[in-house]
């Protein structure tokens, strides 16, 4: 038997729960003898994990279900096995069922050809949509759900009192979740996510990697200021609004002008 150590009340972190890093962070929530998970990673994880859950013991039957964030491969691929051994349901934003029941590679990031990357995408029948004001209960806990598009179209965070599961929002470095237009980034929702957080009354933030922090507006305002310039730069492709190069370019051309120096 494992003694729980859990960050808050009801909310236990699996990786720091084993003492080592397997993957993403894995939040077991809790109220009397009912839990979910939130995330489960990699599919070769799921019996570590697992393991941990049964030596904390927590009843396996008594998982109400498996809530994924968004439709990423490093939270979900492991999503078929965990419902198999758990006999349990699966929640996930409307945007997710069909990548995740379909086993998409592609959209799930399972597979990127020019990085020689290809993993298994086990396809998983979503039983539940949640969405924006969804409450989840738990025992006598109660999880309401925010839909925090921005890294996917399908990124949800779980606010349980004053703090909130952030998924791959915001990090500890102000880093953010990547932008890639192959599975439903948008910048200028990212940065309405962003400043939602920022604005809320939520004091501690528990992201899908890396350590848990408390909310930081300096940070954050850093972080939406380098997004907002995201827009108007050409490194992010067809996710930019514009990109003013061009236009200065194009005068330059007409103009005849070259770099000082030159000419």
């Amino acid at each position: 038997m494992l003694s729980r150590k859990p960050i808050f009340p009801g909310v236990i972190e699996l990786n720091f729960q084993a003492g080592e890093v397997l993957g993403c962070s894995v939040y077991l929530i809790y109220d009397q003898d009912e839990w979910v998970l939130i995330d489960i990673g990699y599919e070769e994880t799921v019996d570590d994990y697992i393991e941990i859950i049964r030596r904390l013991d927590f009843p396996l039957s008594r998982c109400k279900a498996l809530i994924a964030t968004h439709a990423d491969v490093d939270h979900i691929q492991g999503l078929a096995k965990a419902k198999q051994v758990l006999r349990t349901e699966v929640m996930s934003h409307p945007n997710a069922v069909k990548p995740l029941e379909s086993g998409d590679a592609l959209l799930t990031l399972a597979e990127i050809a020019a990085q020689g990357l290809k993993m298994d995408m086990p396809p998983v029948q979503i039983e539940h949509q949640i969405d924006e004001g969804t409450i989840i209960q738990v025992g006598d806990k109660k999880i309401e759900v925010w839909h925090t598009p921005g890294h996917t179209d399908s990124q949800l965070a779980f606010r349980i009192d004053n703090i909130l599961l952030s998924g791959d929002n915001i990090y500890r470095d102000g880093c953010i979740g990547a932008l890639d237009a192959h599975h439903g980034s948008d910048i200028k929702a990212f940065i309405t996510s962003l400043e939602r957080i920022r604005d809320s009354d939520i004091e501690w933030l528990l992201p899908s990697h890396g350590p848990i922090f408390r909310k930081d507006v300096a940070m954050l305002n850093k972080t939406i200021d380098r997004v907002k310039g995201y827009l108007t730069m050409a490194d992010f492709g067809t996710l930019a609004e514009s990109w003013p190069l061009i236009d200065e370019w194009e005068d330059e051309v007409a103009d005849g002008i070259l770099p000082e120096g030159l000419g």
